[in-house]
């Protein structure tokens, strides 16, 4: 079993949810709903592994909320 953290937005063009594993190449997805976006990237990160497993180009470390007045 692989374990990855994904980015996820919401477009304000489209409203829809766009989402990418930091430091996986290909690695991103969009979908109407949150469950359509996960599905997607489960989908497009099994085909990826499918050349292998990958060498991650960063690690995914978390977000900061930045208040600025």
């Amino acid at each position: 079993m692989h374990v990855y953290d994904a980015v996820v937005e919401r477009c304000a063009v489209t409203g829809y949810y766009v989402g990418h594993v930091p430091g996986f190449l290909g690695a991103h997805a969009q979908g109407e709903t949150l469950d359509e976006l996960h599905a997607n990237l489960r989908e497009v990160i099994a085909l990826l592994l499918e050349d292998g497993e990958p060498r991650l180009q960063s690690e995914f470390v978390g977000t900061q909320r930045i208040h600025v007045a």
